[in-house]
């Protein structure tokens, strides 16, 4: 009997224990270096990806245009990425890491068009589940 119960607890266990694990999404973007969030969120602003913005964005986001003064948080930047999923603006991007220590890194990104420049300030956090940006600050030249 108490071979029967042990085998059963052992089962049960075993089920409950693959489920947890099943219905857990890992974070493709968990061990990526800062350089790849910075790509990742290049592919998102300028060619519509938008399939890895939940891993992508701290829950404190902050996004700023200097040119008209507004501000976004992470709901709002997201669903304006969102609702531009696909579009591929045509533009050279390049970027470069400013600093990196610790777990801070400033970056900045390079968007040249016909008739302008976008630069994004771009700050990434390290966290418990990877990289995330966490401000953006876009000027115009």
């Amino acid at each position: 009997m108490k071979k029967t119960l042990a085998t059963i607890a052992t089962a049960v266990i075993m089920i409950s224990s693959f489920a947890s694990f099943a219905a857990e999404k890992t974070n493709p973007l968990k061990d990526a270096a800062s350089a790849k969030i910075i790509s990742t969120y290049l592919e998102s602003s300028t060619i519509g990806s938008v399939e890895l913005n939940k891993y992508l964005f701290a829950e404190d986001f902050q996004y700023s245009n200097s040119a008209n003064n507004d501000t976004f948080n992470k709901k709002e930047y997201t669903a304006f990425l969102k609702a531009h999923k696909g579009v591929n603006y045509d533009c050279k991007t390049s970027y470069e890491i400013l600093d990196e220590s610790g777990q801070a890194c400033i970056a900045k990104a390079t968007m040249v068009f016909e008739n302008f420049t976008r630069v994004d300030y771009i700050t990434l956090n390290q966290e418990q589940d990877g990289w995330k940006v966490s401000k953006v600050v876009t000027t115009y030249k």
